[in-house]
């Protein structure tokens, strides 16, 4: 049996200010370094055999946070997984049994927001009406304005999950996963076999552990969110 657990990032600076946040590297709000803490101390027990996160400041921020939390006393190393000529040096023959693979990729990062991002939701709304915010935010497969769709966002990070993250709960690991609410609702799509319909109106809060335990073909045993 497999553990994955996923973790959005704490709220960050924009969020706080209800703006649009996308792939602009915003780093955490105070309230969104206690969230981050907190997490670890959820889980401070847990011993990962992996953990992925995105290029993303707030996302690597937030990991950082929950390690400095957790009794596993592991030095984590992080591997770069989308730049070849790095990720192909980083390699070594020392004590791999004391080091905590931490993988970074920006296939896991945030929905691309496009000309949206860093405006104020609520500005928007005034500007382009309630409606057709409503639209690009929360529609399957409608994008902002030069950006990703909640579908769009699925393309990049369900395969990255299925090629990569999946092999390893396959084999039995404890996964955690640090990354964005529409990357991680991408997952949790996959997952748990959500329908386009729904997927929409699934929200994933910042800063709480959401732990899975699943079998040897990834269907779902247990889920538990550590509130």
């Amino acid at each position: 049996m497999a553990k994955l657990v996923i973790v959005r990032h704490g709220e960050s600076v924009w969020n706080l200010e209800n703006r649009f946040t996308g792939w602009m590297d915003v780093e955490l709000s105070p309230k969104g370094i206690e969230e981050a803490k907190n997490a670890g101390i959820k889980l401070k027990e847990y011993r990962f055999d992996t953990v992925y996160i995105s290029q993303l400041i707030r996302s690597i921020h937030t990991w950082q946070l929950i390690q400095s939390q957790l009794q596993d006393t592991r030095t984590p190393i992080i591997y770069h997984y989308d730049d070849t000529q790095i990720h192909a040096w980083e390699h070594h023959t020392g004590e791999v049994a004391k080091e905590l693979p931490v993988i970074q990729s920006k296939l896991i990062a945030e929905r691309y927001y496009g000309d949206l991002q860093g405006l104020n939701k609520k500005d928007t709304a005034v500007k382009y009406g309630d409606e057709q915010v409503h639209i690009w935010r929360r529609s399957f497969d409608v994008p902002p304005p030069n950006g990703e769709s909640l579908k769009d966002t699925l393309a990049r990070v369900v395969p990255f999950f299925d090629e990569v993250i999946a092999k390893e709960l396959q084999a039995g690991k404890t996964i955690l996963i640090v990354a964005h609410g529409n990357s991680l609702r991408a997952i949790v799509k996959f997952l748990e076999k959500i329908s386009d319909a729904d997927i929409p109106n699934l929200e994933i809060p910042t800063g709480v552990p959401i732990e899975y335990e699943l079998d040897a073909q990834l269907a779902v045993i247990r889920k538990n969110v550590l509130t």
